[in-house]
């Protein structure tokens, strides 16, 4: 497969609640593609977003969108009519993994062990709770960890939850309601079908959610984890099993909850995120920089391997 250089569009921005990360996970990815001597071409997404690409007729298309609906299949659908090569996850996969119940059924079948959760309807919400008191709240297919809530005994949401509480029921019709699983936040890239590494995240406050992610000084990131051997181990084969039964591409990143009190019956995925971050604070690229491998040079890696694919396609369809 030839370095280059490529003639590379970056899908950015958009309309999804996650368009300030998008942002800032595509600048730095055109800025590290521009420094190695690609042609970049930026393009924000909008309703001229296949105009715009038609016109730039790019080698490859690398997908920085966070979110509906640059992550849920839809611009992977509109990619792939178009026949333009593109980063990370295809169309099925992407529709799978955005959901968090249709990830479920695809992967707790498996061995993978997951929270066990129901959908609820908000209206039910403010007669009583779907689960005993401490459970989380979150939206099917956000990412982000955007709209989540964990409702406790002591939360100030009530018993029930007030219909005035602020919370993600004001904003979705129906929510997914999971145990809260005790313990510690961490996460593992994995690229190609090989893991990067584990992270532990130390939220300084509260719990890991939008603001926690992505603003500096608020979570502790502790690369690599500081966790025992076999369960750091264990972590990677379920990260990597993940990324291949829902046929992930590129770069994933799969996030988990540990109850250390359980040792290895204390895991659990939580999600798997098709197309993680690449702001200056996201997970993936510090877990390539531990393990030797720059920025620019891992956005080349994701480019190198969509046009591979490509090719790969091409052969077989001739």
């Amino acid at each position: 497969m030839s370095r280059g250089p490529w003639h590379v569009a970056v899908l950015m921005g958009g309309p999804s609640s996650e368009r300030e990360v998008s942002l800032n996970s595509g600048k730095g990815v055109a800025d590290a593609l521009e420094s190695r001597g690609h042609r970049v071409t930026r393009i924000d997404l909008d309703k001229d977003v296949a105009l715009k690409l038609s016109a730039a007729q790019p080698d490859v298309v690398f997908n920085a969108l966070h979110g509906v609906p640059g992550e849920d299949g839809t611009v992977q659908g509109m990619l792939d009519l178009m026949g333009l090569p593109y980063t990370h996850s295809g169309l099925v996969t992407s529709v799978i993994a955005i959901d968090k119940e249709l990830t479920k059924q695809a992967l707790v079948p498996h061995g993978i062990p997951m929270p066990v959760g129901k959908i609820v309807a908000c209206e039910t919400l403010y007669d009583g709770d779907p689960l005993p008191r401490p459970y989380v709240l979150k939206p099917v297919n956000e990412g982000s960890s955007m709209g989540v809530a964990i409702v406790r005994d002591d939360s100030n949401y009530g018993s029930p939850i007030a219909r005035d509480a602020v919370g993600p029921w004001q904003l979705f019709p129906s929510l997914l309601a999971e145990p809260f699983i005790k313990g510690r936040e961490l996460t593992v890239g994995v690229m190609g079908h090989e893991a990067m590494g584990v992270t532990e995240l130390q939220v300084k406050s509260g719990f890991y959610d939008y603001d926690a992610k992505y603003t500096a000084g608020l979570t502790q990131h502790i690369c690599p984890a500081q966790i025992p051997a076999d369960i750091a181990e264990r972590m990677k084969q379920l990260a990597v099993q993940a990324h291949a039964l829902l046929g992930c591409k590129g770069v994933s990143r799969s996030d988990f909850r540990w109850d250390d009190e359980h040792g290895l019956d204390g895991i659990f995925l939580l999600e798997v995120n098709t197309q993680p971050g690449m702001t200056p604070l996201s997970l993936v690229p510090e877990q390539a920089a531990a393990n030797g491998m720059d920025y620019a040079e891992l956005v080349e890696r994701i480019v190198e391997e969509a046009l591979s694919l490509s090719e790969s396609r091409s052969e077989v369809c001739q």
